[in-house]
This record gives C-alpha cells, structure tokens and sequence, in this order.
C-alpha cells in the first residue's frame, strides 16, 4: 500500500530541521514507535541530519513485544554513532536517561559556554509531545490522539546547559515500503481519510495469525479459525463485537475499527509487527520497486526517441 501524505505543515517541519542544522545541532533524537521500529523511522529525517548522532529512542515499548525490542534496540546500538533506548509512561524519569545518552553522544559539549543543542523528531502520533511534556514536567506541548498535533518548532530547557528543540511529527512524502504502510497506517501515525481501515484490518489479522497465534482467537472468544480466510475471521469479529447491518450483514468497517483500536490500546497483548530482519528485506524490495517505477518513464523516452531516430522505409 503506497501512501503519498504530505500536508503543508509537514514540508515546514523539513525546512525548520533545515534551518535548525544550520544553525547548529548536536544531537538528532528519533522517537520511534517500538511496536514497528524500522517502519516508523523516517529515511528523510536521516537526509536532512546526516552525520550528526543519533538517539534512537523506542517509545511505547510497554505495548511491544519485550524479545522484539531487545532485537531492535541491539540492531540500532550496533550502528556507528548511534544510541538506542526504550521509553514507556512507566519510566518515572526519562529525561535523566535521555540527557546521559546524549551527552554520550557528544561528550565534547556541555556547560554554558557550549551548551548542548538537541532535536527529537517522529512521525505524527509516535508519543513525542507527551514525552515533552513530562521531560518539561509540565504542559508543554500539546496531546492528542490524532497525527499532527504539534504545528511549530518549540524550545524546552531540560537542563541548563541542554536545549531540547521539538518540531512537528513529520511523515515522508510516499511510503513505497507496503509493509511500512499498513503498519504505520494500524499504529495510527497516518490519518484515517489516507487509507482504508479494513484493508488495513484485514493486513494486521494476516500478521498477527502468523506470528501471534491465538492471540485474536483468545480475545474474541472464537475457535477453529484456521480453515477461515482473513476476512471471514474479520467478519466473526465483527460478529462478536455487534458490528451488524440490517439483514443480518456485519459492518467490516466497524470491525476493522474495532481491531485496530484494540491492538493500538494493547488490549490484543504486547506485539511488535516487525524484525529488524523483516524490515531489512522489505526496506530493500521497497527499493527495488522504486527503482523500476523511476525507470519506466526513462524507458518510454528512450523507445520514443529510438523510434524517432529509425530511417524511414519507402514502399516497394
């Protein structure tokens, strides 16, 4: 499922990033979903701040699957100038571990003649401005559970020697990473009018039969579900949960709704949607469907102009 999603307030938060670079920057801090951490990295963040460090920080990583965030955090901690942590709201003190990892990062700055300049960035709806706010221990910024709260560039003093600059969550401009997008688009980081939730259902229950079996089964109280296709099983979902229509027909939007909420509020158990293995093997198939949808129109030229070039045959 490739999603082009762009608003305008997004290609602001580019140039603010821009700007910020500029201006000076010693630390990138990524906020990453840890329920799908490779798909919730943002490749045109990693542009925009090539070759600062960067804090990769796995939030929410009560509602992920503990094995599968040790993974991830060792496959991240393995990069060259790179940290990883995981974050979650029981952590009572997350800005003590966040400043320590970054000054790691930069152990050249610090003090108030070269404070350290720190940007945290994420995709809409990863948890960043609640993360800001109890780093602040205030309200800083603004919460909610819809992508794209947070509209301008903020300044939070964590410490006083440490400048923690907050921008928009910002998505890329096309997902050609399928997977990516029916995960991005379960976790809740894309807004709901850019994809089709029971498509995007019917994806999750294909993931979740496979490497969560019986986790669906458990919570809807169904048995004997193999023999059923996703969207039979979606449908006795719906069924369960009292997603009718007239006649007797179940309403799978309703349905859809109805799972991906539950797994987004961890009702459906800690689960991560993806290995750092996976994500590999996708991120390059992704690549290679780009590549040959950047070519085509090359191709169309290039006949085009063979065509023109051929000499011309009188009849005999």
């Amino acid at each position: 499922m490739a999603i082009h999603w762009f608003p305008g307030h997004m290609n602001s938060t580019r140039n603010a990033i821009n700007d910020r670079m500029k201006a000076g920057l010693d630390v990138v801090i990524e906020l990453l979903d840890a329920r799908l951490p490779g798909s919730s990295a943002n490749p045109l963040l990693a542009k925009l701040t090539e070759g600062k460090p960067t804090l990769k920080l796995l939030n929410k990583q009560d509602l992920a699957d503990p094995e599968r965030t040790a993974r991830w955090l060792a496959h991240y901690n393995a990069q060259p100038a790179t940290r990883a942590i995981g974050l979650d709201a029981s952590i009572v003190a997350p800005a003590k571990a966040l400043i320590a990892a970054c000054r790691d990062l930069a152990p050249l700055r610090g003090g108030m003649v070269k404070p350290m300049r720190v940007l945290i960035c994420g995709i809409p709806n990863v948890g960043k401005s609640t993360l800001i706010n109890t780093l602040a221990a205030k309200r800083a910024a603004k919460t909610g559970d819809e992508p794209g709260i947070t509209k301008i560039e903020q300044k939070i003093v964590l410490a006083e020697d440490f400048y923690l600059f907050d921008t928009p969550g910002m998505l890329w401009p096309r997902i050609s990473v399928e997977e990516s997008g029916y995960n991005l688009a379960a976790s809740g980081a894309i807004s709901r009018n850019a994809f089709d939730e029971a498509e995007v259902a019917l994806e999750l229950l294909n993931y979740l039969r496979r490497d969560y079996t019986g986790r669906v089964e458990e919570r809807y109280k169904l048995s004997d579900t193999a023999a059923l296709s996703d969207e039979e099983l979606l449908t006795a979902i719906g069924r369960k949960r009292g997603a009718m229509l007239s006649g007797g027909r179940v309403n799978l939007q309703k349905a859809a709704e109805v799972l991906m909420h539950e797994f987004r509020a961890g009702t459906l158990g800690a689960i991560t949607l993806e290995t750092p293995e996976e994500f590999v093997q996708w991120a390059a198939a992704g690549a290679k469907a780009d590549a040959l949808r950047k070519d085509k129109p090359n191709k169309r030229k290039q006949k085009a102009a063979q065509e023109r070039a051929l000499p011309e045959v009188e009849p005999e």
